[in-house]
């Protein structure tokens, strides 16, 4: 479904606010600035034809909820969590206009009307301190920051309700709640999108602004409620063909179980239920072209379940593949019978386990380990795992590597290096309780990072590149786990006059006086750290080796 489309007065309002917004980056008269009333009244009329849009739309989420409950209950439940969020979003954004207009004119302002907003009547239409005041703040702490993570909060909540359903409307809800950072054409350079969107505005354009981010949050409301209602109807079935189904609880048994099947057909009419019969058949091709089947030989008939489903057993008594097929017989409403077939197959296999590290082929000790463990045939939540040397836990499990999530994947946490580790699992087949040979693996400690300055481990640095360094870090590389190594001390030592003179730093971080001893270095002169040491995931500290430049 594609995004709101905007009327053309809209677009010209937006084309307005863009125009406008660059004529103020040139610093133009207070007229242009002025202009900006005009802009921030559509972008109001804008929002209170949304409201008055979505609230329509609302209506008929409850229509539809009265007229069948069960069918459009749950998405309604879904639009209006998703209008308690738009109406937060909205009436913070308002709350700010409003007291940026309070601090700038009183709160006996004449632009004031309740909990609108009357732009035409704002007299200090070119304040630019109060609203990055209010918005930025000295220290950069102002409710920008609140507004910001605010914006995000809704977006991302919105994409959730969409259920990765609709590419089309998450795209347009990222493009139109977009809270990136904001390139600078002065400094050329990226800043944070709180001080490229209000700092040092003037309180007119600040205010219109708000206003814009009060549009593109109903917007992006009328978006998710537009496809949120053609979901009512979308899970309703539209039948113009009988297809014959077979659901399996496993295609893949193990010796001594037994393979089970419902055998159904796709919108039958429960008060007419299918007889399934298994067994050989046969297809004629009529000459009108259209096909016909019987059974050959002998067949058994299917027990059927409550919902009109065939049951269909048979023992995993030897290895190998399996097939079997029969026919459905439906009887149609002129009282003539229907044959539809079906075939279906199996894999009788020995009991056996699968038991893999996801990111590594030993275990680590100090962090977690992420197994994939497996019996096929058998879901996840029956199966039984204990460890020797140290303990695994069951949860949604996340590969360092790949980032990937492994829902019921296991974690490995061993005790003791140089031992080995036991991974035994034990499976819950049909009530029985099913024992594997266990998999072992070693249990290593984890590696040393290295030491870097500038991205260096030794050779030369230039003397500029050396003064803007903040830090000194500890890396590992060509290792299956993005692990963080935090250096906890250094010396910095340099020979000046044939005298070595050393500063330690207690942090990863320079201090002034080991920065004032790179300043002081000239060409060819030797900068050391040493003393290194660092702290990983298992907490243990580390000394690591020298690093030596050369200042070039």
């Amino acid at each position: 479904m594609a995004h709101e489309r905007l009327s053309p007065r809209q677009k010209m309002i937006g084309m307005m606010y863009l125009v406008l917004t660059a004529m103020l980056a040139l610093n133009v008269s207070k007229d242009a600035v002025e202009a900006f009333k005009k802009v921030d009244q559509g972008l109001t009329k804008t929002v209170e034809n949304y409201i008055i849009k979505n609230n329509l739309i609302y209506s008929e989420f409850d229509r539809a909820d009265a007229e069948n409950p069960k069918k459009a209950g749950p998405w309604k439940t879904k639009a209006y969590a998703v209008k308690q969020r738009a109406d937060e979003a909205s009436d913070y954004i308002q709350d700010l206009k409003i007291e940026i207009i309070k601090t700038a004119e009183g709160d006996d302002s004449p632009a004031l009307d309740g909990n609108k907003v009357i732009i035409e009547e704002v007299k200090r239409i070119d304040e630019n301190n109060i609203p990055s005041q209010i918005l930025i703040g000295a220290d950069e702490n102002g409710k920008a920051n609140d507004l910001k993570a605010l914006l995000d909060d809704y977006r991302e909540f919105l994409i959730e309700t969409l259920e990765g359903k609709s590419i089309t409307s998450e795209a347009a809800l990222r493009s139109m709640i977009n809270t990136d950072p904001v390139y600078n054409s002065k400094t050329k350079e990226n800043e944070k999108w709180e001080n490229g969107t209000f700092q040092t505005l003037p309180l007119v354009a600040v205010i219109t602004i708000l206003s814009k981010l009060q549009v593109d949050v109903r917007n992006a409301e009328t978006e998710v409620l537009n496809y949120l209602y053609g979901q009512i109807d979308a899970a309703s079935f539209k039948f113009n063909k009988l297809v014959p189904t077979v659901i399996t609880n496993s295609n893949y048994i193990m010796q001594g179980n037994e393979y089970k099947a419902e055998v159904f057909i796709a919108a039958t009419d429960t008060t007419r239920a299918p007889e399934y019969r298994v067994g050989n058949y046969k297809k004629t091709i009529n000459a009108d072209g259209t096909p016909t089947y019987e059974m050959v030989g002998d067949y058994t008939t299917l027990p059927i379940d409550e919902r009109g489903r065939g049951l269909f057993t048979a023992r995993a008594s030897s290895t190998g593949d399996k097939a079997w097929s029969g026919l459905i017989n439906l009887t149609a409403p002129d009282g003539t019978d229907v044959f539809y077939p079906f075939d279906a197959s199996y894999t009788v296999a020995t009991p056996n386990v699968v038991v893999s590290p996801t990111a590594m082929n030993v275990l680590y000790q100090g962090i977690d380990n992420p197994i994939d463990i497996s019996v096929p045939g058998v879901g996840s939540d029956k199966l039984i795992v204990k460890m020797t040397n140290g303990n695994i836990t069951k949860g949604r499990v996340m590969n360092a590597r790949t980032k990937e999530n492994y829902p019921g994947g296991f974690i490995a946490n061993p005790t003791t290096v140089g031992q080995t580790a036991q991974i035994i699992v034990s499976a819950d087949v049909n009530g029985k309780q099913m024992s594997f040979a266990p998999y072992e693996f070693r249990v290593r400690s984890l590696p040393n990072p290295i030491a870097k300055f500038a991205d260096l481990t030794d050779g030369t640095v230039d003397k500029n590149v050396a003064l803007a360094q903040q830090a000194l870090f500890a890396v590992l590389e060509n290792f299956e786990f993005d692990l963080v190594y935090t250096v906890t001390s250094f010396t910095v030592s340099i020979n000046d006059k044939g005298f070595d003179i050393e500063k330690t730093s207690n942090s990863n971080r320079l201090t002034d006086e080991q920065k004032a001893l790179i300043s002081g270095l000239t060409r060819g002169k030797k900068l050391i750290f040493s003393g290194i040491k660092a702290v990983g995931p298992d907490k243990k500290t580390r000394d690591l080796p020298a690093v030596i430049l050369k200042i070039n």
